[in-house]
């Protein structure tokens, strides 16, 4: 029975991550004209990181076996790609050529990831509704 909950976990982790990536795309699209932040630079696009998260068991042959349990967070870090540069000579944070460091955050990038993720977590919401149907049914045959 154990096995059986191990979908539930699965499609459990994806829930969580597909919410840490829209968590990181709001922050992105939030903050697409910040240019100074509280260390005074301008805000740069962050990337949530995964990473397949496998479990060692003891098989019945008496060997481990890598068990998949579905993915993990295993951080969020900065885009490295280079800042841009618009002439600004009014905006407060302009250089002494007028240029104004902005965030390297793509408005269109950003709705695209977006629609990923809403996908993924929908398909991963189709995935537990239909293992709670798949338990339900099971449960009304031993009745």
């Amino acid at each position: 029975m154990i096995e059986a909950f191990n979908t539930l976990r699965i499609s459990a982790s994806g829930l969580s991550a597909e919410r840490l990536r829209m968590d990181t795309i709001a922050s992105n699209m939030a903050n697409a004209e910040t240019t100074r932040g509280a260390d005074g630079q301008p805000y740069r696009r962050k990337v949530a990181v995964f990473q397949e998260n496998l479990n060692s068991e003891l098989n019945k042959n008496g060997q481990y076996t890598q068990v998949p349990m579905g993915v993990k967070a295993i951080g969020v870090v900065e885009d490295p790609s280079p800042l841009r540069r618009v002439y600004d000579p009014a905006n407060p944070d302009a250089d002494a050529d007028g240029y104004v460091s902005m965030p390297n955050v793509n408005i269109l990038n950003e709705m695209a990831d977006m629609m990923v993720a809403t996908r993924s977590y929908e398909a991963n919401v189709s995935a537990v509704n239909a293992e709670k149907s798949m338990f339900s049914k099971a449960l009304e045959i031993g009745k």
